[in-house]
């Protein structure tokens, strides 16, 4: 079944039906399509009747009878987490921190819904659907859908900054988490999506050009976590970090380049970035050669001769005015 739509994208009531038959009888076949449709929509109406009758703050409780994961509590603990690291998040994401900790504190209350127990997929939409429906403030029920963006590779981002806040912090409590008890992925198993997550986490923060210590963000919130509290922000770091090459060779950015960025420890997704882009244009320059060879060979004349680059140049030892001047320069 698809939806149909008119330009402006209404919905329409009619739909699109394929059937792997050539019938006969289309008339048949279609009032089948549409038997079946609408006993579907009969269900829908009435889970959303019976799920309005309790406001999504009224759920809430409930999410203490659900486990997250073993070892790291129910979904009331994770409201706790998420809320925590948006707290932290909202100052560097621009959001309005009221906004974002309304948001997580309501965040996973569709998932006792009827409607999301039988429509899975719906989460977060039905987010969204319902705090309308209960009068909560727009930007908090935006952030209730966009929380889950992005779905999959090359899809869209967040667009409001509570809405950002809470999908960095929903991510990341789960990296840390799962990190924190030993399930990370091996090879093609990754029954978390911590892959998806990790990339998540990457394009929103350089795609929306926020500047942000990420390990730092960790390091302040790692005591939540069972397990290693010190190793873990940088095992989540780097986990991250390690799903930028792939990102960037789909943008024609090779690997090396990456690298080479990275391997300057940098703790800013965004500053990295910047630095990516910086040094592939540079590279792409008729000079850059001849500017990496020159720098490689006063680099091993420096080796050579035991010197730990400008800590060791004395210009009082100077002889000519190019010595003090390239000393300046540098």
């Amino acid at each position: 079944y698809f939806p149909v739509r008119d330009a402006a994208g209404t919905l329409l009531p009619a739909i699109v039906a394929v059937a792997n038959v050539d019938s006969p009888r289309p008339a048949q076949v279609r009032a089948g399509f549409e038997r079946v449709l609408r006993a579907r929509l009969a269900d829908a109406r009435y889970f959303w009747d019976t799920d309005c009758a309790q406001p999504l703050a009224d759920r809430t409780a409930a999410l203490g009878q659900v486990t997250f994961a073993a070892g790291l509590g129910t979904l009331a603990d994770k409201t706790v987490r998420v809320a925590a690291l948006a707290a932290d998040l909202a100052p560097a994401l621009h959001a309005d921190a009221a906004v974002a900790a309304r948001a997580a504190q309501l965040a996973k209350a569709d998932l006792l819904t009827a409607m999301v127990g039988e429509f899975p997929e719906l989460q977060g939409v039905m987010g969204e659907a319902y705090a309308r429906h209960d009068g909560e403030p727009d930007a908090v029920a935006l952030a209730l859908r966009e929380q889950y963006l992005p779905r999959f590779a090359g899809d869209a981002l967040p667009a409001s900054p509570a809405g950002s806040v809470l999908a960095l912090a929903d991510r990341l409590d789960t990296l840390c988490g799962i990190f924190a008890i030993g399930q990370t992925p091996t090879g093609e198993r990754d029954p978390f999506g911590l892959r998806r997550a990790a990339l998540g986490v990457a394009r929103i923060l350089i795609e929306g050009r926020a500047r942000l210590d990420l390990p730092a963000l960790l390091a302040a919130h790692a005591a939540r976590y069972p397990g290693d509290a010190a190793a873990l922000p940088a095992q989540v770091y780097a986990y991250v970090q390690d799903r930028l090459p792939a990102w960037y060779a789909a943008q024609d950015i090779p690997a090396d380049v990456v690298d080479a960025v990275r391997a300057g420890g940098f703790a800013d997704l965004g500053g990295m970035d910047a630095r990516v882009r910086a040094l592939t244009a540079l590279r792409a320059r008729p000079e850059a050669a001849s500017l990496a060879a020159a720098h490689k060979r006063a680099t091993n004349l420096l080796s050579q001769a035991g010197a730990d680059g400008a800590a060791a140049v004395d210009p009082a030892r100077f002889e000519h005015g190019a010595e003090g001047a390239l000393h300046d320069a540098i």
